[in-house]
């Protein structure tokens, strides 16, 4: 019996360690889908804010078009980082490291959003 554990306990430290880089790939990937789905809901905003709302309002229109063109910008940014952060996360990946987001990209994509966001509120306060 004593001969069986060791055996047992090496057979389970491989499967935790295959385990283990199973999680991590899969995370990578939950990661890049949420990128996407983050571009997919900026698309969603630019067709709502810059082609819907205009339509129902009665007053200038340009503004809405210009933050609409805004979010549509924003999505493209979203979808291009959230690829070449992927392609960044494999490779560090393969090669046993990790690779950080870019604080500078970070900045950029949550200024981006909130200011766009601020956009939609004034047209929305001032009902443009």
């Amino acid at each position: 019996m004593a001969d069986v554990l060791p055996a047992q306990m090496a057979c389970s430290t491989v499967m935790e360690e295959d385990d283990v880089t199973r999680r991590t790939w899969l995370a990578a990937e939950r990661t890049w889908l949420a990128w996407w789905r983050t571009a997919l809901g900026a698309s969603v905003a630019a067709l709502a804010v810059g082609r819907l709302a205009p339509e129902l309002t009665e007053g200038v229109t340009w503004p809405w078009v210009v933050v609409g063109a805004g979010y549509a910008l924003l999505a493209v940014a979203m979808f291009v980082s959230g690829m070449l952060r992927q392609r960044r996360t494999e490779a560090a990946l393969i090669a046993g490291g990790f690779s950080r987001l870019d604080h500078r990209l970070a900045d950029v994509l949550a200024g981006t959003g909130a200011v766009l966001s601020a956009a939609t509120f004034v047209l929305i306060v001032l009902e443009l």
